[in-house]
């Protein structure tokens, strides 16, 4: 394989302003039900400043972003908070999960709910005051029944009042109005459910009865000397169990306060900046907080001294300042989840803290922003609103050659269309055909379709196609191979399906049909709870490569399958029955048929219904390329978050023979253990390359994995330096003895004023020696990026020889089962191009003939990422 590593293809990254989980924490498991926490769908939302929104589900550890809402122009995330109502039980002794919704702010007067069951805003609500800065939801009541509020605080020191009972948004009232408008309030948190507390910026922390607006106490943190204002931030305030409350501030201080008496218990000094975020453990047990110094600090009681508090440790997970952060225990997990400017949400153990090691996850979004025109040899790549063509010019042979000097690779590649879609949304996704004439672009609002047209002059001449989307937009576009049908994926889960027609004047997108997917059943007490039909949203959409079959797959790993009926044609499945959509288990169904029997039209695969429910969410769903005989079936791939490595046959609805002989087990290990998920696939004959955040993987088809493979991995255990040995609550592997984090103290060689040598006791290391738990799952010594390469390198990969020297000696190289490396991250997207390659085969693996294969391996390294500047203390310098 051919690859051209490129960096040139830009995706910026931006700053998380807030994360919340849904749920703080998961109630004990009463006795005799020990299934009620199966059920409850827990996840977590982050908000960053472009305005995205991203859903992840935890997954025990595994950490799977699910759903990207897109935001749009001059928008931003800075606040978000979930409202989970009170599970309920049904008459039937089933338990219905509370229902969950969530809520944004971005430094506006309007408060926004997201559907997340359409990936869009569902509703706004705005009032008379000023931009909130923070925002808190009311604990829930005994009387499941009684309404819960919105509580809001704005930068003119308002304190506001919205209700969201029956579904509904509403500003309802104004609780408070400050005398002085120069008072803003910052932070907010309930400590009980008719009594909140507000962080004001004028060194008071505030406690209001939202009943009648009064107020019940104020506290004072007197002057910041330091500050040419003199008035102190409370950036931050949480409320522990007991009712004692925790506040975090400009000075770098994290203070206690006694939860009866409004009285300052302690204070603590451990941050040399601002405290700008708080976590707390749900036993009340742990505090957490992180700042402009790009500190994270623990703190747990004195033993013996109750109401006493003392800083653990404290480390630098993140290369900037730690803006947000959020903390869920349950389900046999215990984390903190925090993020800033850096881009990167970090999870750090919270119950384990200590003795497990942090992560990282990836900045970069877990569908893939890249998409290709093979036969053109463009690659795509789009963020906000922006679309990139860029051009790879130079054959594979003349790079190998020498033909090309290694100083002119910049001339390899070339920037040949930027569009700029119109509106308030940023993109979606977007796709572009094979021969690059077609380009399409959605947005949450309209679907942008352009004809591409490249003169001799190499200038891309662009003209706009109208699609007749009635005006709705979509979470996902796909263009057929031979450039005949456009699909989309509207509202999350309604699949459409336009045909492009060429006319005298370009091309034309016919009005879309919608496709009808299979009716599920789903026992009502999910139904009803939770957060509804999510997980019905499509997340993956493909085309076969003779464009005559369809496949998506959703959430909950239901894939669908429709199959091209030409006119006059009888559609059967394996077992010789004929398609008739009249007769699926859905009256309305019968829509399928309305169409004219004179034009081609998409159907509903005969044999659709037999395709087994993955066991979870599907990340990869793909056809293969080998051109399919008349009479055979099609190999459809999917892979899911458990790293399950499944083949279809789907015309017959069944598993692959493949897939039946080689189980998980049988999967080499390397695959299995590592962290990240895998993003997307490439073909090459039998052989199918899957690529993820931080690995590059190779497994051929062709062959089967026995059980000796896998025994002789499992001998190589010691050489996985972050294997997955451990995810007891959600954060990185164990730790081993030697590197545990418990407080200890270091001594350090320093000089007198004597002259002479002395021995001192100094604070732990902020400690970036403990990155080797973040996400990448591979050695230190591989993380030698290469920062002068400015992309359009090629490299070449050939059956296994550019591993390891072992590998190289192997005689056998042309039957080689599987292959990986980590030396390509983080890896935005890998797309094929077509051209001339160095050889006209790569050999035969089982008799089956290998193609050659040439790829843009597109590689976002997090140092090329613009963030703002950040703070340096004294004496401190950036490495």
């Amino acid at each position: 394989m051919d690859i051209h590593r490129c960096r040139f293809v830009p995706y910026p990254a931006s700053a998380i302003n807030a994360v919340a989980f849904s749920h703080s924490a998961l109630p004990p498991v009463p006795a005799g039900k020990k299934n009620l926490q199966k059920n409850i769908q827990v996840r977590l939302a982050v908000g960053r400043a472009n305005g995205d929104i991203e859903i992840w589900n935890p997954l025990n550890g595994s950490w799977h972003q699910e759903l990207l809402i897109p935001g749009g122009n001059d928008r931003s995330i800075d606040g978000l908070v979930w409202v989970t109502d009170p599970d309920e039980e049904m008459a039937d002794g089933k338990i219905i999960h509370g229902k969950s919704r969530l809520f944004s702010v971005g430094y506006t007067n309007t408060i926004t709910e997201w559907d997340l069951e359409k990936s869009r805003a569902k509703k706004h609500a705005s009032g008379q005051h000023g931009e909130i800065w923070c925002l808190g939801v009311q604990p829930p009541s005994s009387d499941l029944h009684a309404p819960r509020k919105l509580v809001a605080g704005t930068v003119d020191g308002n304190l506001v009042m919205y209700s969201i009972e029956d579904g509904d948004l509403k500003f309802q009232k104004s609780l408070i109005r400050a005398p002085s408008k120069k008072v803003k309030m910052v932070s907010i948190c309930f400590q009980s459910r008719n009594v909140v507390i507000v962080g004001c910026s004028n060194s008071t922390i505030c406690a209001y009865d939202i009943r009648n607006g009064s107020l019940l106490q104020q506290m004072t943190l007197g002057s910041d000397h330091s500050s040419a204002s003199k008035n102190i931030i409370v950036w931050s305030v949480k409320c522990l169990p007991n009712g004692d409350i925790v506040s975090g501030d400009s000075t770098g201080q994290v203070c206690i306060w006694d939860g009866k008496t409004y009285t300052q218990a302690q204070r603590i000094q451990s941050h040399t900046q601002d405290v700008l975020c708080l976590a707390v453990s749900a036993d009340g047990r742990r505090i957490v907080s992180g700042g402009m110094d790009r500190r994270t600090a623990l703190y747990e009681p004195v033993a013996g001294q109750p109401g006493r508090w003392s800083k653990a440790f404290h480390r630098r997970y993140h290369g900037h300042d730690v803006k947000t952060m959020a903390s869920f225990e349950g389900k046999g997990m215990s984390v903190v989840v925090s993020g800033g400017p850096d881009a990167s949400p970090v999870v750090m153990p919270l119950r384990a803290a200590g003795k497990e090691f942090h992560r990282t996850l990836p900045h970069l979004p877990q569908t893939v922003n890249v998409k290709s025109a093979s036969k053109a040899r463009f690659v795509v790549s789009w963020w906000d609103n922006e679309v990139r063509i860029w051009h790879l010019s130079s054959p594979s042979r003349d790079l190998l050659n020498g033909a090309v000097a290694t100083t002119d690779l910049r001339k390899t590649r070339k920037l040949i269309a930027q569009i700029y879609v119109k509106g308030d949304h940023n993109i979606t996704s977007a796709a572009i055909s094979e021969d690059g004439t077609f380009l399409v672009a959605s947005t949450a609002t309209d679907i942008k379709a352009f004809q591409l047209d490249i003169s001799d002059s190499q200038q891309l001449k662009i003209k706009k196609v109208e699609v007749a989307s009635a005006g709705h937009g979509a979470m996902k576009v796909e263009i057929s191979p031979d450039r005949r049908w456009l699909s989309w994926v509207e509202s999350g889960s309604n699949v459409m399906a336009a045909e492009i027609t060429v006319n005298e004047d370009g091309y034309a997108v016919s009005a879309p049909s919608k496709l009808r997917r299979l009716h599920r059943q789903i026992p009502k007490n999910i139904l009803l709870g939770g957060l509804g039909t999510y997980d019905r949203n499509v997340t993956q959409m493909v085309f076969s490569p003779d464009s005559k079959m369809l496949s998506v797959a959703d959430i909950a790993g239901w894939i669908d399958t429709w199959v091209l009926r030409v006119p006059g044609e009888e559609t059967k499945g394996t077992n010789g029955e004929a398609d008739d959509a009249s007769s699926s288990d859905s009256s309305d169904d019968e829509e399928d048929d309305q169409k004219d029997a004179t034009s081609e039209r998409w159907v509903r695969n005969p044999n659709a219904a037999l395709i087994p429910k993955l066991d979870s969410a599907p990340v990869v769903l793909s056809f293969s390329k080998t051109p399919r005989q008349e009479g055979e079936d099609y190999t459809l791939l999917a892979i899911t978050t458990l790293k399950q490595v499944l083949i279809f046959n789907p015309l017959r609805g069944s598993l692959a023979d493949w897939s039946r002989r080689n189980t998980y087990a049988k999967l080499p290990e390397q695959l299995r253990v590592t962290r990240d998920l895998v993003k997307g696939v490439v073909w090459q004959g039998p052989r199918v390359w899957i690529y993820g955040i931080s690995f590059l993987f190779m497994l051929d088809l062709s062959q089967d994995l026995d059980s000796q493979d896998a025994s002789a991995l499992s001998k190589q255990k010691s050489s996985l330096k972050r294997k997955r040995d451990g995810k007891e609550n959600g954060a990185g592997g164990k730790m081993d003895h030697q590197n545990a984090l418990a407080p200890h103290k270091i001594r350090a060689a320093v000089a007198g004023q004597d002259g002479a040598t002395e021995w001192v006791d100094v604070e732990m290391a902020d400690a970036d020696d403990q990155r080797g738990a973040a996400s990448s799952g591979v050695e230190d010594e591989d993380d030698d990026y290469d920062e002068d390469m400015e992309g359009g390198e090629l490299q070449r990969l050939r059956d296994g020889e550019a591993g390891k020297e072992e590998q190289k000696k192997d005689s056998v190289k042309q039957k080689a089962k599987w292959w990986h490396t980590y030396q390509y991250r983080p890896i935005l997207g890998i797309v094929p191009l077509d051209g001339e390659t160095v050889e006209e085969s790569n050999g035969t693996s089982e008799g089956i003939p290998i193609p050659p294969l040439e790829v843009a391996l597109v590689e976002r390294p997090s140092w090329d990422c613009e963030v703002p500047p950040r703070y340096f203390s004294n004496g401190e310098r950036e490495r």
